[in-house]
């Protein structure tokens, strides 16, 4: 534990840390991650940093071997598999802290990360601990996704993106585990491409795990700059999450139906529309009030110059993920449907 965080704290104690950074095509992030990373309070001889490159074909290696020289306690691990499971499946196998602690590329970090992410770990029942993804964009478009993916209407119920208290809660961003307890879930499922995060917080549930999100944590989050890049990964978030649903049917919650729903709704209102022109555009008015009465809420509130492009920004979240996820439906279940055949089960 840590002299500096209260008269609680009795006696000093600094586990040794061991930072996973998965990257791979971070040429324009990873500088300033670890510059975040390094000027964190933490003792410098209880951390090690190890950046696990997925092969990458910019010049994130060039920089990370100019920082390697700088301070050896950073690591550079290779990752063949090219996929965030198995970098920080290689990232816990290669560490020697107590504590891990994961950080992405495109994240920076407040002074203090570390130190509460060991603080909280050490004085609370949680077995997994992460804090508040600050949404910051670098241009217009950026801006506006940023202040979209920081509200309820964007996200649903992800409370890691806008809490202002502490909680338990399902996931968070990031994270922050005892060794132990990811050895014990056996690492990160690399049957998952994305979502990796939440199937492993499942299992960690499930084994009687708690999950702390705290504001006190801090960190900024560099979102996608256009809207393209944007729909890219929802559509990505979609349709993985699906593969959890699929494994971990409980593990659906109410947020994640409602773009799916509402494209199906959008499908069905195409069709009724020749046969029923009113009943046709009732869905599609509906949510074009609610997006554009929320889009100018929020203008008002951060700024009326993202009140032409929050609109779309919203859309272009919910659709993608609803596109990803009824994707993921399909692609899901014709794969489970194959592999029953393969191993001479009765489909169903």
């Amino acid at each position: 534990m840590i002299k500096t965080f209260g008269a609680r704290v009795a006696e000093l104690r600094y586990p040794y840390v061991s930072v996973l950074v998965p990257i791979r095509n971070e040429e324009h992030y990873i500088a300033r991650c670890l510059d975040s990373i390094l000027s964190n309070d933490y003792p410098r001889d209880r951390l090690e940093i190890l950046v696990i490159d997925g092969m990458s074909t910019d010049r994130s290696r060039e920089i990370i071997q100019h920082y390697i020289k700088q301070y050896p306690f950073i690591r550079l691990l290779e990752n063949p598999k090219r996929i965030q499971a198995a970098a920080l499946n290689i990232g816990l196998q290669e560490a020697k802290g107590e504590i891990i602690i994961r950080m992405d590329a495109h994240t920076i970090y407040a002074p203090d990360y570390i130190r509460w992410c060991v603080e909280l770990l050490e004085t609370t029942e949680a077995a997994n601990v992460g804090g508040l993804q600050r949404a910051v964009g670098t241009n217009y478009v950026s801006n506006a996704i940023a202040i979209a993916t920081t509200t309820p209407f964007g996200v649903g119920n992800a409370y890691f993106r806008y809490a202002e208290k502490e909680m338990w809660v399902d996931t968070v961003y990031l994270g922050a585990w005892r060794k132990s307890t990811l050895e014990a879930l056996g690492g990160f499922n690399e049957e998952w491409v994305v979502n990796e995060d939440y199937e492993l917080n499942y299992r960690l549930r499930k084994a009687g795990g708690k999950i702390l999100l705290s504001p006190k944590i801090k960190c900024w989050y560099y979102v996608r700059p256009s809207l393209k890049a944007l729909a890219r990964q929802y559509f990505r978030y979609g349709f993985w999450r699906v593969k959890t649903f699929v494994t971990y049917p409980d593990s659906l919650r109410w947020r994640q139906l409602a773009p799916p729903a509402l494209v199906v709704a959008l499908l069905l209102s195409l069709g009724v529309l020749p046969v029923n022109w009113i009943l046709g555009i009732t869905t599609p008015t509906l949510y074009l009030a609610a997006n554009l009465l929320t889009s100018t809420w929020i203008a008002s509130r951060r700024g009326w110059k993202y009140l032409p492009l929050l609109p779309l920004v919203f859309a272009t979240i919910h659709l993608s993920w609803g596109i990803g996820f009824l994707s993921g439906l399909f692609w899901w279940e014709i794969t489970r449907i194959m592999r029953e055949v393969k191993t001479g089960e009765t489909p169903g």
